[in-house]
């Protein structure tokens, strides 16, 4: 029987790229959820200190299990470990250094990204959605980069790449680059253009699949 040839990146695969792409020396904040990912897969050769809102700055790997220390966690709670020369620091201090443009890239999830770059990733206006900004809004407008990792679609199918966000925003004009599992797509003052396409995607298909005009390099 043959195997289907495969389609699109998988969830690892996506952090993987985001995390080729970024450069050394970066100052970098991950978003809570898959943007955490991207820690796993930074080169060996490269040095990038990551920063939680928190209060910590130069994450290191996950702990082993059963060395988890509950004081030594990120912004979403989970365990994390510190590299040598790391610094702890006040919550407000952590926040001057997103809000002074002293952190380089941040990597956020996504509801929806509209083609000028809007963002909505904190809540689908549910009335009885709980509200969980959190320090997005804060790092959309501090960080010197965005970028989103997020599934091209929702679970239903319906496009999160739209032509203007339906949800409650987070930042106007504020994303950079997108990362999903189809594509890498630049956000430029020209429009949407695609980077790079996954493994089994053509353009049409892509394209079928975004509610936005995309452009080809």
């Amino acid at each position: 029987m043959d195997i289907a040839a495969k389609t699109g990146w998988s969830r690892e695969e996506m952090a993987q790229n985001i995390a080729r792409d970024i450069p050394d020396g970066s100052y970098v904040n991950l978003g809570i959820g898959m943007p955490e990912l991207v820690a796993n897969y930074i080169p060996e050769n490269r040095e990038v200190v990551f920063h939680t809102e928190n209060g910590l700055l130069g994450i290191g790997p996950s702990p082993a299990e059963g060395q988890e220390d509950d004081e030594m966690i990120n912004a979403g709670k989970k365990p994390v470990t510190a590299n040598k020369g790391a610094a702890f620091f006040h919550h407000a201090d952590s926040f001057a250094m997103i809000r002074g443009g002293h952190i380089d890239i941040c990597v956020l999830g996504a509801f929806q990204i509209s083609e000028n770059g809007d963002l909505a990733n904190w809540s689908t206006g549910e009335p009885k959605a709980i509200p969980a900004v959190g320090g997005a809004m804060d790092l959309v407008q501090g960080v010197k980069h965005v970028i989103i990792i997020t599934k091209h679609t929702t679970k239903d199918g319906k496009p999160k790449i739209v032509r203007e966000c339906t949800y409650p925003l987070t930042g106007k004009g504020v994303v950079d680059r997108i990362y999903t599992d189809l594509a890498i797509i630049d956000v430029t003052d020209k429009g949407l253009f695609v980077k790079e396409m996954a493994p089994g995607v053509d353009f049409n298909t892509l394209q079928g699949k975004t509610e936005a005009l995309l452009n080809q390099y």
